[in-house]
Order: C-alpha cells, then structure tokens, then sequence
C-alpha cells in the first residue's frame, strides 16, 4: 500500500470513530432527567449512523472509483432509507402520543 491511501484510511476512521463519540455525547445530552426516548437523540443516531455508511460506502466498499451512476444510486440509497427511517419514526411517535 502506498502512504497517501494509507493517510486516507485513518483520516477516515478518525471521522467515524468522532461520529461515534459525537453521538455518545448526545445521548448523554438527552438523558438528563428524561427516562424516555428523545426525538432529537433519535434523529441524531439515525442521521449519524446513514452519514457513518456513506462513508463507508464510499471508502471501503470503493464507490468513489466506482461509475458516476452507482454513486448516484448509493447516494439515493442512502437518502431513501433516511427518509423512510426517519418517516417511520416521527409518524410512529405522532401515533403513539394521541
């Protein structure tokens, strides 16, 4: 292996293991004097795990050399299972509170 692609592997795995931090700092956040679930803590893990698999996408599973339209389509992955995650959940919690 070369340096340069070495440099790169461990720049990103010090970004996913700072999401991974940064999430464990929010939900210490969210459990100050809450028993329960909280919505932003809840977004916040859904949207740093769907930016930690992107990532992962691209750098390991090698979608940045890959056609432009199977990036396109891990990206509309991506961004469909966001949706359909987030959706679940927000529609979920507005049910469970009437």
């Amino acid at each position: 292996m070369n340096a340069g692609f070495e440099k790169r592997l461990l720049v990103v795995w010090l970004v996913l293991s700072s999401i991974t931090l940064v999430y464990l700092w929010v939900d210490s956040l969210g459990r100050e004097g809450a028993l329960g679930p909280s919505a932003v803590v809840t977004a916040s893990a859904i949207v740093m795990a769907l930016i930690k698999v992107r990532i992962i996408l691209r750098e390991f599973m090698e979608v940045r050399h890959a056609p432009v339209l199977l990036r396109r389509l891990t990206d509309l992955w991506v961004l469909l299972t966001a949706i359909c995650l987030l959706g679940s959940y927000f529609v979920g919690r507005t049910f469970s509170l009437a």
